[in-house]
Protein backbone atom coordinates (compact mmCIF):
# COMPACT_ATOMS: atom_id res chain seq x y z
CA UNK A 1 0.00 0.00 0.00
CA UNK A 2 2.68 2.49 1.20
CA UNK A 3 4.21 1.89 -2.40
CA UNK A 4 0.99 2.82 -4.62
CA UNK A 5 1.08 5.82 -2.32
CA UNK A 6 4.73 7.11 -3.01
CA UNK A 7 3.78 6.77 -6.38
CA UNK A 8 0.69 8.56 -6.94
CA UNK A 9 2.54 11.21 -5.11
CA UNK A 10 5.23 11.44 -7.95
CA UNK A 11 2.96 11.42 -10.57
CA UNK A 12 0.49 14.18 -9.00
CA UNK A 13 2.93 18.04 -9.69
CA UNK A 14 2.39 20.52 -7.20
CA UNK A 15 -0.27 23.30 -7.25
CA UNK A 16 0.87 25.69 -10.20
CA UNK A 17 -0.49 28.71 -8.39
CA UNK A 18 1.67 32.06 -8.92
CA UNK A 19 0.76 32.93 -4.63
CA UNK A 20 3.14 30.65 -3.39
CA UNK A 21 4.31 30.42 -0.48
CA UNK A 22 8.19 31.34 -1.61
CA UNK A 23 6.63 34.54 -3.11
CA UNK A 24 4.24 35.20 -0.63
CA UNK A 25 7.19 35.06 2.08
CA UNK A 26 9.28 37.72 -0.45
CA UNK A 27 6.13 39.93 -0.59
CA UNK A 28 5.93 40.06 3.03
CA UNK A 29 10.02 40.73 3.79
CA UNK A 30 9.66 43.37 1.32
CA UNK A 31 7.18 44.96 2.78
CA UNK A 32 8.85 44.84 6.36
CA UNK A 33 12.04 46.82 4.69
CA UNK A 34 10.24 49.13 3.44
CA UNK A 35 8.67 50.04 6.93
CA UNK A 36 12.37 49.33 8.07
CA UNK A 37 13.10 51.80 5.62
CA UNK A 38 10.59 54.65 6.29
CA UNK A 39 11.52 54.23 9.62
CA UNK A 40 15.11 54.90 10.01
CA UNK A 41 14.17 57.95 7.09
CA UNK A 42 11.64 59.79 9.53
CA UNK A 43 14.06 59.37 12.97
CA UNK A 44 16.93 60.75 10.30
CA UNK A 45 14.91 63.40 9.36
CA UNK A 46 14.03 64.20 12.88
CA UNK A 47 17.26 64.18 13.93
CA UNK A 48 18.08 66.66 11.49
CA UNK A 49 15.34 68.84 12.51
CA UNK A 50 16.19 68.68 16.29
CA UNK A 51 20.25 69.88 15.35
CA UNK A 52 18.59 72.90 13.17
CA UNK A 53 16.37 73.90 15.80
CA UNK A 54 19.00 73.96 18.42
CA UNK A 55 21.93 76.00 16.26
CA UNK A 56 18.99 78.04 15.48
CA UNK A 57 18.44 78.98 19.42
CA UNK A 58 21.70 79.69 19.76
CA UNK A 59 21.69 82.74 17.34
CA UNK A 60 20.74 86.10 18.58
CA UNK A 61 17.55 87.30 17.97
CA UNK A 62 18.30 90.06 16.49
CA UNK A 63 20.74 88.32 13.75
CA UNK A 64 22.46 91.81 13.26
CA UNK A 65 26.11 91.12 12.43
CA UNK A 66 28.83 93.13 13.97
CA UNK A 67 29.89 95.48 11.54
CA UNK A 68 33.22 94.44 9.95
CA UNK A 69 36.20 97.28 8.88
CA UNK A 70 35.14 99.64 6.78
CA UNK A 71 31.65 98.45 5.72
CA UNK A 72 28.48 100.24 6.78
CA UNK A 73 25.58 98.33 8.20
CA UNK A 74 23.20 97.65 6.53
CA UNK A 75 19.66 99.43 6.29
Amino acid sequence: MKEKEDQAAAVIPPPANDNGPEQGAAQEAERHLDTIARAIGRHIAREHIRAWERERRKRAANDNRPMEEGREPDG
